[in-house]
């Protein structure tokens, strides 16, 4: 299949990034990140995606989401796409009178679903899902919504991200490392008897590190009965994908599973730059932030997996904001969380933290992504389904 080219890069552009400047040069440091966020936005808001959500209603939705984020930048990007699409009555309405009712039912029910899933994920429950289906959207459609917000989600964080990267930059080149840290820096300290032996699964405030199941709440692919393109997508995505309910039920849109697992791969595992247990701090944080049991719990494990320590991911679950064993680490959450909880107003003061503790701005850049990543990741774990604790034995 010919791949159509992708049009100018939406986060450049949004962020105005100019070529040559130095929040520029960082950000493509990542092209692998650039290009597969880039290709997801054309998998999701593209003219020939299959199913009843139409371009214009995508769009739409898209443009609530950042209205409600508070990103005046990413709203009028969406509404100038919309804006040849002569959206129908319905969606005009949307657009100019956003906190009016919505008299169609379908509208009403998926405005509804995507405004709760942006600013609340974790009150976005199986009832306000299974209201898709009930308004007229199949699995497909309702698979496409959720990936869809989660997207945005992630792309205008991304945008908050390194439209804070460019003003940091503005400010002066990074400083020297920082001085290792002084007792009196660290978070409040949890003596290693206090916590369960590395390998030994810890268990705090309804959070833990002990591998959980996921179970969709709606009907998952049959792998007997996949397309070519949704077993390439299965063969590619995950060892586990065809015996994985997560995986089984992404691939429903199996264009839209391929561009997201190109972009999460190339957060969470490229060279050089954040520490990969560093990306895991930050993916914690982001999940106990957001509520997200499930998620916490695998980047926990792979947190201590890498670091062999479990001390800040007590401190996370416990608090995540006093959490982190010295100012580096601590740094790390408090821009996480920041970044999560209030988008529109993440800026420079934000980042300082991170260049003070001696991060290169390729490390803030990478800790920036896997913060907004898990926007993403979260808001599909908590709304398409529930974790599971596996039964004994």
């Amino acid at each position: 299949m010919t791949t159509a080219p992708l049009p100018a890069d939406t986060i450049d552009q949004i962020a105005q990034l100019a070529p040559g400047s130095a929040a520029h040069g960082v950000r493509h440091q990542r092209e692998k990140v650039a290009t597969a966020t880039q290709a997801c936005e054309a998998a999701l808001f593209g003219p020939e995606l299959p199913g009843s959500l139409t371009q214009a209603e995508r769009l739409a939705v898209a443009h609530d989401i950042a209205r409600v984020s508070g990103l005046p930048s990413l709203v009028a990007h969406y509404r100038a796409a919309l804006a040849p699409l002569h959206p129908t009555p319905a969606l005009q309405a949307l657009l100019d009178a956003p906190d009016a009712a919505i008299a169609d039912a379908r509208l009403r029910a998926v405005v509804h679903f995507a405004r709760t899933l942006a600013l609340h994920p974790a009150e976005s429950d199986q009832a306000a899902l299974l209201a898709l289906p009930a308004a007229g959207l199949s699995v497909p459609d309702t698979v496409l919504l959720a990936q869809l917000i989660g997207f945005v989600t992630y792309q205008l964080r991304v945008v908050a991200g390194v439209r804070a990267l460019a003003a940091l930059a503005e400010a002066g080149p990074a400083p020297a490392p920082a001085a290792a840290p002084q007792p009196a820096d660290a978070a409040p300290f949890v003596h290693p008897a206090n916590l369960p032996a590395p390998g030994e699964p810890l268990r705090v405030n309804g959070y833990t590190s002990q591998t959980l199941d996921w179970k969709a709440w709606l009907p998952v692919l049959d792998p007997a009965a996949a397309t070519q393109e949704q077993n390439a997508v299965l063969d590619l995505s995950h060892p586990k994908a065809r015996t994985s309910d997560f995986y089984l039920l992404l691939a429903h849109q199996p264009r839209v599973l391929s561009e997201r697992s190109q972009a999460f791969n190339a957060i969470m595992y490229a060279p050089g730059g954040l520490a990969r247990a560093e990306r895991e701090v930050a993916s914690t944080v982001v999940s106990r932030v957001n509520g997200c049991v499930y998620c916490a719990s695998v980047h926990a494990q792979r947190f201590e997996q890498l670091a062999k320590r479990n001390d800040v991911m007590a401190q996370i679950f416990t608090d995540p904001d006093s959490a982190g064993t010295q100012p580096r680490e601590r740094a790390i959450v408090q821009a996480s969380a920041a970044l999560t909880r209030s988008p529109g107003t993440f800026g420079a003061q934000h980042l300082q933290p991170l260049r003070d503790a001696g991060l290169s701005d390729l490390e803030i850049l990478d800790a920036l992504h896997a913060a907004a990543l898990f926007a993403w990741a979260n808001r599909l774990m908590l709304n398409l389904g529930e974790a599971v604790v596996p039964a004994a034995g």
